[in-house]
């Protein structure tokens, strides 16, 4: 799809751009082709006619058509629908792409684009609990959400002179060799508990 800027026209190779045709609109223009008949075949008459002029005043027509959807308009219509499409393509496509079809530069996307969305928490917290868990089952403990129980792991025998001692409210009787190393990982793993817990 051609997307012309005369905004950029007066730079050089800048006059317009090429940008992919999305799943997400190519239906609709699709119904446009269709309902446009005979006038589709002719590559140089547009499938949409209205809102052509360059003082047609398409705020006021974005404004009904989120009346119309029952929704609240937000600030910048135009400009947070530009960021909030910068931000989507940017979790799957490289910058400098995404930069090329929205139509500027990746310090200007940076800046002004580019969003923090609720998604990018809930991906986060879903890590953080991973790691966590992964961690706690590294030493044979067991993850439980929030709470982190402690289970004897198997290859651990239990010798006539273990230490007996409590960890996590379930009995545990280790070697004085491997005290110093439960302990530790029993620190590490109660802290990333309590940081994934802070996240929620």
């Amino acid at each position: 799809m051609t997307v012309h800027s005369p905004k950029t026209a007066h730079h050089e190779g800048k006059e317009f751009r090429i940008v992919p045709i999305f799943v997400e609109l190519r239906e609709y223009l699709e119904d446009a082709r269709e309902l446009a008949g005979e006038l589709a075949d002719d590559p140089t008459t547009p499938v949409i006619s209205r809102y052509r002029s360059a003082i047609a005043n398409l705020r006021t027509q974005l404004q009904r058509i989120i009346k119309r959807a029952d929704l609240k308009p937000w600030p910048k219509l135009f400009q947070n629908l530009r960021a909030t499409r910068e931000t989507e393509l940017a979790e799957t496509y490289p910058l400098h792409v995404v930069c090329a079809w929205i139509g500027n530069s990746p310090k200007v996307a940076a800046d002004s684009y580019l969003q923090v969305t609720e998604a990018h928490f809930k991906i986060a917290q879903k890590a953080t609990r991973q790691t966590t868990r992964s961690a706690a089952e590294s030493e044979g403990t067991t993850w439980a959400g929030d709470e982190t129980t402690y289970e004897k792991p198997d290859e651990f025998a239990i010798p006539r002179d273990s230490v007996e001692y409590q960890v996590g409210g379930t009995r545990l009787e280790q070697t004085a060799k491997t005290q110093r190393k439960l302990r530790a990982s029993l620190k590490a793993t109660q802290n990333a508990a309590h940081f994934a817990r802070n996240l929620i």
